[in-house]
């Protein structure tokens, strides 16, 4: 006859549970205080996405309509323009997964603005070779261009971006506002077709061709300027330089024989002296208007 738990006890003569049983208690509760711990780390994390989203929701309500008003086209599906506009550094923060961010939508919108530019540039110039449309599309697609682009729409007020990322500049980095600029061409593209993603990059990348090939080459066009009507030394002062490493301005004057014909400010020296030349070249070209 099988004899209880007790009763085996009582007959070793230990009155009770076993010394190994009772060294097994204070682990007993242990195990439960974490199963609690957990579970209560668990229902506060869902709080905390929970609040992320409703504050991601109250950010597209609130400021991507403004981002709609300015770029002239209103999105049907909202959660891809909040999508194109998530940085990486955010989506890290706040969890969301490698397809979280913006990298995707990127992805596709520099292949549909590769084939809009090309298809203008062929069409616009039906006499330029092929080595100078390869050239020219170069210039009309790269970093800088398309962060100028973003600049003038202010794209970079729009971005979700991660605290550091955010206090170190992000919003104003060329890397960061042209990568924004090709994920927003991307969900215009997937939410209303290529009609509208090529309005958009005709709009607000392939407009005043001449006055940013002016600004993308202006260094190059400004000597070539001077080395043509004139004997005078071009040169670039650096003025002021000031932040800190990871967010530094940089003030630069183009002078001509010592006289200052430009200034630009930039986050590198190499920008900063790009909006000199480009102011220098204003300069030089306004008596001749």
């Amino acid at each position: 006859m099988l004899k209880s738990y007790r009763e085996v006890c009582q007959a070793k003569g230990l009155g009770g549970l076993p010394k190994g049983r009772i060294a097994t208690a204070p682990f007993q509760k242990e195990r439960m205080f974490d199963s609690g711990s957990q579970t209560q780390i668990a229902m506060i994390a869902g709080i905390s996405q929970q609040q992320d989203r409703l504050e991601r929701e109250k950010y597209m309500e609130y400021t991507l309509n403004k981002l709609e008003k300015r770029i002239g086209y209103s999105f049907q599906d909202k959660k891809l323009l909040e999508h194109a506009m998530i940085h990486s550094s955010y989506a890290n923060e706040h969890h969301l997964g490698k397809l979280g961010c913006n990298e995707r939508l990127e992805f596709l919108g520099d292949a549909v603005l590769e084939v809009v530019s090309s298809d203008f540039l062929f069409r616009t110039f039906p006499e330029m070779p092929e080595g100078d449309m390869t050239k020219t599309r170069a210039s009309l697609v790269c970093e800088p261009t398309l962060a100028f682009c973003a600049q003038e729409i202010d794209l970079g007020g729009f971005l979700l971006l991660g605290k550091g990322e955010d206090a170190t500049g992000g919003r104003g980095r060329d890397s960061v506002v042209s990568d924004a600029m090709e994920a927003l061409i991307g969900a215009i593209y997937l939410d209303g077709g290529f009609a509208n993603a090529k309005e958009f990059i005709h709009r607000f990348i392939l407009n005043d061709m001449e006055h940013k090939k002016l600004f993308y080459d202006s260094k190059t066009i400004l000597q070539e300027i001077v080395q043509g009507h004139t004997d005078e030394t071009l040169t670039y002062v650096l003025l002021k330089e000031e932040g800190p490493d990871h967010n530094k301005s940089f003030e630069v004057s183009a002078m001509l024989d010592g006289q200052e014909i430009g200034r630009g400010i930039g986050r590198t020296k190499k920008s900063a002296e790009q909006r000199a030349a480009y102011r220098g070249i204003l300069t030089i070209r306004k008596p001749q208007e």
